[in-house]
């Protein structure tokens, strides 16, 4: 049976409030980043209201974790990408399509009810 170990990094943020969960666990050739979202480490409010400058942001946070387990965004297999309206699809598209490098991964994206301000959460599987 393979460990599984949490990652931790403090360039991207720490679980909000304390809550029960790890930026992302390593178990065996995979590292599974929990959800991020368009917030800089050590802050609380969004970087912006642009769905795109939070898309970046949260895609810096995943490389940020993704680096400290000895990955990174090239090396992504599948992402989830929750939006507070499918309406960004778009301009999420679009931000996401400049950072994620080809071949993109697997992908799905779906409509969620995000706290407060955040219209868009990212999260991954990828190879260590």
């Amino acid at each position: 049976m393979t460990e599984r170990q949490a990652v931790r990094t403090e360039d991207a943020p720490a679980p909000f409030q304390g809550a029960p969960y790890s930026q992302a666990i390593a178990a065996g050739q995979f590292v599974f980043v929990s959800g991020q979202v368009g917030v800089r480490a050590g802050e609380s409010q969004p970087v912006s209201a642009s769905v795109a400058e939070q898309t970046e942001q949260a895609l810096a946070n995943l490389g940020a974790i993704l680096a400290a387990a000895g990955s990174g965004l090239d090396r992504i297999v599948k992402t989830t990408v929750y939006l507070s309206s499918l309406a960004d699809f778009a301009e999420m598209n679009e931000a996401y399509r400049r950072q994620i490098p080809d071949p993109p991964p697997a992908r799905a994206t779906v409509g969620a009810e995000l706290p407060g301000e955040f219209r868009v959460e990212i999260e991954a599987v990828a190879l260590i």
